[in-house]
């Protein structure tokens, strides 16, 4: 008979927040050492909630990535808003991403409303001054540490990059501290519960900021239309790139569709490394008029 006493386990949800391009979805991937969210130089890349699972040993952290946070100009912002704000009323500890590059002592860094919502939450608050990287001289990030230190709102500041290991390491073993006792909410396995064709619309969507200028990309959403797979073969994905004016249709497909056959094929390689097996893609683009400012259509692309 083992009289060994069970473990405690320890687990909680911890919403990632902060501003546009501020390194959220880079630091929630190099967490997990998995790449879940997509990553552009462009702000306003994430648009959903992503959500990561990290567990090691009796710790289990579920990371949820946020839309950076912005004032709405169409209905889909404010979708998104709304995912921002349902994070961080509900998430046992908030980590606030601010990227220390960007601090002047002329600019308020975070807009008040930002404040006032954390202020609506009891969790704790955790500050990650992240892009140390970029600094010439770390001094640089002193005058933003005291600035925040001097607001009151967080229980830890840490100086990081998300692209250290160590920095991230350390980043866990600070949110740790805050994880409530609990058992597990996922089995130690799995690193998150949105579907596969959630990944690969994402998987799309990413090739187009990267490859496509200025508005395109924010007025294009990406509808899987068809995921089969299948034992034998390639699995085949049927996918929409959905534009708002008629103007912007022959952009995604460019000169003798040139445009759409580089995201097409540069998107295949990168959903098959995620799935991890071949993949036939088929890309189409529609026009759906004002699809940004249409509930109807929003609430059809899973917002």
């Amino acid at each position: 008979m083992n009289n060994t006493p069970a473990k405690d386990t320890f687990a909680g949800f911890v919403a990632i927040i902060g501003k546009p391009n501020a390194g959220k979805s880079t630091f929630m991937n190099s967490v997990l050492n998995e790449k879940l969210s997509i990553v552009t130089p462009k702000p306003q890349t994430t648009r959903k909630r992503v959500l990561g699972i990290y567990t090691k040993d009796n710790l289990q952290i579920v990371f949820v990535d946020t839309p950076g946070f912005i004032k709405p100009r169409y209905a889909l912002h404010e979708a998104m808003m709304e995912y921002v704000t349902e994070e961080v009323l509900s998430s046992d500890v908030l980590l606030v991403m601010f990227d220390v590059s960007e601090y002047s002592a002329h600019k308020e860094p975070f807009h008040s409303t930002f404040f006032e919502l954390l202020g609506k939450s009891p969790a704790p608050k955790i500050l990650l001054l992240n892009k140390i990287d970029l600094l010439k001289d770390k001094k640089a990030m002193l005058p933003a540490i005291d600035y925040f230190a001097k607001t009151d709102t967080f229980s830890e500041i840490l100086p990081i990059s998300a692209y250290q290991p160590d920095d991230v390491a350390k980043a866990i073993e600070i949110i740790a501290k805050y994880i409530p006792k609990s058992p597990f909410y996922y089995d130690e396995d799995l690193l998150s519960t949105q579907n596969e064709r959630f990944f690969v619309s994402e998987l799309i969507r990413e090739q187009i900021f990267l490859i496509c200028e200025e508005e395109i990309p924010y007025s294009t959403e990406v509808s899987i239309v068809e995921f089969k797979e299948r034992e034998k073969g390639k699995w085949y994905i049927n996918a929409e790139i959905i534009v708002e004016r008629p103007t912007q249709k022959p952009i995604i497909i460019g000169k003798d569709g040139q445009r759409i056959k580089q995201i097409g094929e540069l998107a295949r390689v990168a959903i098959e490394n995620h799935l991890g097996t071949p993949v036939y893609l088929d890309l189409f683009v529609k026009v759906r008029p004002k699809w940004r400012q249409n509930q109807r259509q929003l609430k059809s692309f899973g917002y």
